[in-house]
């Protein structure tokens, strides 16, 4: 995939949408019945980038303070989502060893992934830092799950919402009416092209978790230290 230009045309196609209010709300945001749990392998930016980041969402915070804004403790990349969320999955349905065995397998040998954060993207429903990777560790350890799980016989549910390949953070999520919408816009499109910056991630986190990440539910299961 071509990244830039996946990039390029996502942000295109969205803010077009976006500018005529054809953008998608979350209706389970704010919703205390969401009961959707699944299991995720991610890495997170270190804590300088996630400081450029709270930058750019507080202007927008001030532009529309009522959207979902991620704070930098849930922000992250998705290297795979081992079981997406559903409705009514719980720890108790597999067997968390086997599935830290698994993942333990299927890191390269070459343990380093790193990943240059620059650019915003947006999709009709939130907005995104674009991830670039510097090396080709993290596809190298994508295609390792994605084989070693179809022979496994575990519960997994990989590829079946879409094959990822990007490595982008998802940052805000439209949850109400955007007041400012020129305003909004405008702050977007002054960090479309943003250098957040360059990170080596130190780990990789098995967790449990809701459908937006939040810390509140998220437990973690295993960290695989990459350094």
């Amino acid at each position: 995939m071509n990244l830039p230009d996946h990039y390029d045309t996502l942000y295109k196609a969205s803010i077009e949408k976006i500018s005529s209010g054809q953008y998608q709300l979350d209706p389970l945001l704010d919703s205390p019945n969401d009961n959707r749990f699944g299991i995720t392998l991610l890495l997170r930016p270190d804590e300088q980038t996630k400081q450029h980041i709270q930058a750019f969402l507080g202007e927008l915070k001030a532009v529309d303070p009522a959207q979902y804004y991620y704070p930098a403790s849930d922000i992250h990349i998705t290297v795979m989502s081992i079981i997406s969320c559903y409705s009514g999955f719980a720890l108790g349905q597999i067997s968390v060893p086997a599935y830290v065995e698994l993942i333990r397998e299927s890191i390269p040998t070459r343990r380093e992934i790193n990943i240059s954060f620059k650019g915003i993207t947006a999709s009709p429903s939130c907005a995104m830092v674009q991830g670039f990777m510097l090396d080709a560790t993290l596809n190298e350890l994508r295609e390792n799950l994605r084989v070693n799980f179809k022979h496994s016989g575990l519960e997994q549910s990989i590829d079946k919402r879409y094959t990822i390949q990007t490595a982008h953070a998802t940052v805000v999520r439209f949850r109400k009416e955007i007041t400012h919408l020129g305003a909004f816009l405008q702050v977007l499109e002054k960090y479309r092209n943003h250098d957040f910056g360059t990170f080596r991630a130190q780990a990789l986190e098995l967790v449990y978790n809701d459908w937006y990440q939040r810390e509140k539910h998220v437990q973690v299961l295993h960290r695989f230290e990459l350094r």
